[in-house]
């Protein structure tokens, strides 16, 4: 289920990097368009295949992307926090969502529709050149991560864990909590490696305390040791 509000209200836009280029007056010309929605835990923001006709931004909350495996499950992509674009790539383009897009907590969006929001664009040369440094920031981190899928898995698993420690991790006494309960099959999906693998690391991590596993999801007592594991042997 979700819940909207109009735009009329103060937009923070502090809170979405893709929007940090952007001169005052020029986020004052989107502010008409904005929409803010909350969601509940697991409800669907949009599903693979619908047309995307609307740039999302993760405002509060979390958000797992997920697409449909040939075997029926459905495979974690990736876990957007605060800031995050959901789903602007195909809504720059044209072109329906990739994959779908779940509500991993109580979560709320920035949202503008890709008409309207082309249509202020068209108007303002400099709004869209903003727009496009931001969009081509995002292509940089996600040419990077497909790059890491070359080096060994366990860098590729370390990536993993300190993304979502930036993303959504939070400072406790015992170190970064990471507040996401992943399988280990979830694990492999995203980093690109089988289940056994996956297990065998976790296990051995464990052990060492690298990254302990919770009720809750992860532990990870000492962020320099799992940002030491080198990319190679």
């Amino acid at each position: 289920m979700s819940h909207e509000g109009q735009g009329g209200r103060a937009v923070p836009w502090a809170v979405i990097p893709l929007f940090e280029a952007l001169k005052p007056a020029e986020r004052e010309s989107l502010r008409p368009l904005v929409r803010i929605k909350a969601y509940e835990e697991g409800a669907v923001i949009f599903r693979e295949g619908e047309p995307a006709l609307t740039f999302h931004f993760v405002l509060g909350g979390r958000i797992k992307v997920v697409k449909a495996a040939a075997d029926g499950r459905d495979v974690i992509l990736e876990i957007m926090g605060p800031g995050d674009p959901v789903g602007a790539l195909a809504a720059y383009e044209e072109r329906d969502f990739p994959a779908s897009a779940i509500a991993l907590e109580a979560t709320s969006l920035i949202s503008l529709p890709r008409q309207e929001f082309f249509a202020v664009l068209a108007a303002n040369p400099m709004l869209a050149r903003g727009l496009l440094l931001g969009l081509t920031r995002r292509m940089i981190v996600l040419t990077r991560r497909l790059a890491e899928r070359s080096s060994r898995v366990e860098y590729r698993v370390a990536r993993l864990f300190l993304t979502l420690a930036d993303r959504v991790g939070r400072s406790e006494k015992d170190g970064l909590v990471i507040p996401v309960a992943l399988s280990r099959q979830e694990i492999a999906d995203m980093v690109g490696t089988t289940q056994e693998t996956a297990i065998r690391i976790m296990s051995r991590w464990g052990k060492d305390g690298l990254v302990l596993t919770t009720d809750s999801g992860f532990l990870i007592p000492d962020r320099g040791a799992l940002e030491a594991v080198p990319p190679t042997e």
